[in-house]
């Protein structure tokens, strides 16, 4: 190939990638969802466990992820997954951790991870999580 193909080629594709991402932008496409309330950390928990009702919501200060607890004592753990969300009903297994300005959460699931949250109420939730 020589040096022309291959720019007109570069430039072909550059364009197409452009075009869709323009595309992607004007039809309102992704975007970042957030906790913003506890009607949406109690939506998003419905749907990650149906039926789980909370009775108790804390929000990380940016949105990204939320811990809810159900009247029977089980504890949620709610992270931002691309534009959707993905949730964890903690097992004796999870960890909370307080740091200075912030709870981890560690589910004891490898492929899950652990949550990092920004909360005012991190001790409440760490000992309540290391008591399961």
């Amino acid at each position: 190939m020589d040096t022309d193909t291959i720019l007109l080629q570069f430039g072909g594709s550059l364009i197409a990638i452009l075009a869709l991402a323009g595309l992607a932008t004007l039809l309102r496409l992704g975007g970042r969802p957030s906790l913003s309330d506890e009607t949406a950390v109690t939506k998003a928990a419905g749907e990650v466990e149906d039926g789980f009702e909370t009775s108790r919501v804390s929000i990380a200060r940016d949105g990204a992820a939320a811990l809810a607890r159900d009247p029977d004592g089980r504890i949620m753990v709610i992270k931002r997954h691309g534009n959707k969300y993905a949730g964890r009903v903690l097992t004796p297994a999870a960890r909370g951790l307080e740091e200075v300005d912030a709870l981890v959460v560690d589910t004891g699931e490898t492929r899950f991870g652990p949550v990092r949250l920004s909360v005012s109420d991190a001790p409440y939730w760490a000992d309540a999580i290391n008591r399961l």
